[in-house]
């Protein structure tokens, strides 16, 4: 029988009282969003993204989101114009095979202007990389602090953090730890620690740990006792709603998170949009409200609507145990997108309904409810009179007192297909004329960064010197598609002078490419040497859940002191009961069946251990109770 180290998941004992006041003078704030492609990377930065993560062609935690070198070249591009930073998910675990064609990608990602490499394997780390950052993923399973800890004693640049993580737990790794940290705010969760789910690759050889995660997570599954009893039949008992973390952007600040980061590389644009102008906007007040803070790189979107997470995809919202209280977090009735609650049914008629509540309902919304059973049903609107809402007779309509949520909302996904919020750079533009011919153009943008221009042309007065300012500012105020906006024009000279506008405009555009080309060369990547410190690894015996797939891990592991290494399941599976899963989604506890928190009476006693199972295999529950735990095992 094999079950992960106990030892790994009892770090956060300690009750000590952490400061949360962790806060230098100047802390820069980063949001990161996902991007499944270049046009989405793009848009991300637009819509206000300080930094973006993208697969490369392969080996991303994301298998159907790769992307050609020429892509990444592309959007670093686009970054840079902002200051923008670009990251590169290769947080697969890598076999011998592929090792040589890895480290050609890093170069290629290196070559192509990415800022970071995010890496779950760690026999990346004894390769002849380029001076590019690490960034470890959360995948490399940072829940324990003395595994956060040694990353942190061996280089690695920033740590994606576990997203079980407390705010007591996350303060706690600030005050030990030196490097740059990162966390999770948004999006859809992996029911196990990431990195330690082997549900997919028993269920059907797709490894999570190579990209190729089939979600069985998400799927229907009946729950019963020893004796056969049936708990609970056919429903989503691992499925978990979505983080929503947006009321807790202040504590996360306060805990040292400098970087926030938005789950779904493989969500639609809508999502990117919507999702990223809502966390800009959040970020943007904390900074406003706070001194010591600043954006991590430039300029300003002006949204053309009001984002609203509840109106692209949603599965519900939980903090995710982000604070003492553990609340509901799994969402057993349904694996599909929710969305926002619209009110109640207080009338159904032949082909209609009518619903309490203030949402105005449009043609073609799409609307669910549950039904008696708990099944999730949909209804698509197809007229809208009033307060009656006309639907599909052939669909079954909900009885009255029924709550109905709104999933796909078609005016506003209207609306933000076609909305175009552009991402400017404040610029002001200085034009000095010196004697009969010599005209210099200066601008100089929010960043301090410059770029001048000398002209030499001949000068004529002009006859009205308030028309001649007007006309000079009036062609230099326009910076059309260009990343900036010109915020000041100032004009110097000895006595006012007229120059043509097809003069004034070329002049204007010259100017503005050439800062373009300026902030291009100083937002080039920061060269980062990978330090390979000595440190000892916290423990000398490592299973098949440290996730080891190739001689650079094992040597790498080695190297720091480790004496007995298992490989990984992906190349042999172990014979016998294995933990597939570990999380701390406790059903138990979603059933009201905890033994800590909840008082259960004799009558809803459980009678021996738990079965969890379907059409696709039989999995035994073990309840670590007191590390708040739950094991899924394979038998």
């Amino acid at each position: 029988m094999i079950f992960l180290s106990d030892n790994r998941y009892n770090i956060f004992k300690t009750t000590e009282t952490v400061s949360n006041e962790h806060m230098p003078d100047i802390t820069r704030l980063e949001l990161l969003s996902p991007a499944q492609n270049l046009r989405q990377g793009k848009t991300a930065i637009n819509y206000g993204a300080d930094a973006v993560y993208i697969g490369g062609p392969s080996f991303g935690a994301r298998e159907a989101a790769g992307n050609p070198v020429s892509d990444i070249e592309n959007l670093c591009r686009h970054a840079r114009l902002y200051g923008a930073r670009v990251y590169i998910t290769l947080n697969t675990i890598l076999f011998d095979h592929e090792l040589e064609d890895a480290r050609r990608l890093i170069y290629d990602m290196y070559h192509a202007g990415a800022d970071a490499l995010i890496i779950q394997d760690m026999g990346i780390l004894e390769m002849d990389l380029p001076p590019i950052a690490i960034h470890a993923s959360t995948q490399a399973n940072n829940y324990s602090l003395e595994r956060i800890k040694f990353l942190d004693a061996i280089g690695i640049k920033r740590i994606v953090l576990a997203r079980e993580l407390s705010l007591h737990d996350i303060a706690l790794v600030r005050k030990n730890t030196g490097c740059e940290l990162e966390a999770f705010v948004y999006g859809a969760l992996c029911v196990s620690l990431s990195g330690q789910c082997y549900m997919s690759q028993v269920q059907g050889g797709r490894s999570a740990n190579r990209g190729r995660c089939a979600q069985p997570c998400r799927n229907l599954y009946s729950l019963k006792d020893s004796s056969g009893k049936i708990i609970s039949k056919d429903r989503h008992l691992l499925s978990l709603k979505d983080m929503d973390r947006r009321e807790f952007v202040p504590e996360l600040i306060k805990t040292g998170i400098t970087s926030f980061k938005i789950e779904g590389r493989l969500k639609d644009e809508n999502y990117v949009k919507n999702i990223t102008a809502c966390f800009r906007k959040i970020l943007d007040r904390e900074i406003d409200r706070h001194a010591p803070l600043r954006r991590a790189s430039s300029g300003h979107t002006d949204f053309l609507f009001d984002p609203d997470p509840e109106k692209t995809f949603h599965r519900g919202s939980t903090d995710y145990l982000l604070t003492d209280k553990r609340g509901e977090i799994a969402l057993p009735e349904t694996s599909k997108s929710v969305g926002k609650p619209v009110g109640r049914v207080i009338k159904t008629g032949k082909g209609y309904i009518q619903i309490k509540g203030k949402a105005a309902l449009h043609n073609n919304d799409g609307l669910v409810f549950f039904d008696k059973g708990g099944m999730l049903r949909g209804l698509k609107v197809n007229d809208v009179k009033g307060d009656m809402i006309f639907i599909d007779r052939a669909r079954l309509l909900p009885p009255e007192g029924t709550a109905v949520y709104r999933n796909y909302d078609h005016e506003f996904l209207s609306d933000l297909e076609k909305d175009r919020s552009v991402r400017k750079i404040k610029v002001s533009i200085e034009i000095l004329f010196e004697g009969e011919k010599r005209v210099i153009v200066r601008a100089v943008d929010e960043d301090t960064i410059t770029a001048e221009n000398e002209y030499s042309h001949p000068l004529t007065p002009a006859r009205n010197a308030q028309t001649a300012a007007e006309g000079i500012q009036k062609h230099f105020s326009k910076s059309g598609p260009t990343p900036f906006y010109v915020d000041r024009v100032n004009l110097k000279w000895e006595s006012p002078v007229f120059m043509p506008a097809s003069l004034l405009n070329a002049y204007r555009l010259e100017i503005l490419q050439k800062l373009e080309q300026e902030r291009a060369i100083f937002f080039k990547p920061v060269q980062y040497k990978f330090p390979d410190r000595d440190a000892v690894f916290p423990y000398d015996k490592l299973d098949f859940s440290f996730n080891v797939s190739n001689k650079l891990a094992r040597r790498f592991y080695e190297k720091h002191g480790v004496k007995q290494i298992d490989k990984a399941l992906e190349l042999t599976m172990p014979a016998g009961e294995i933990a597939v899963m570990t999380t701390k989604h406790c059903i138990r506890y979603e059933l009201g069946l905890c033994v800590k928190e909840h008082q259960v009476d004799a009558g809803r006693k459980l009678n021996g251990p738990l079965f969890l199972y379907n059409k696709d295999g039989i999995y035994k529950l073990k309840f670590d109770c007191g590390k708040c735990f739950m094991h899924v095992i394979r038998v």
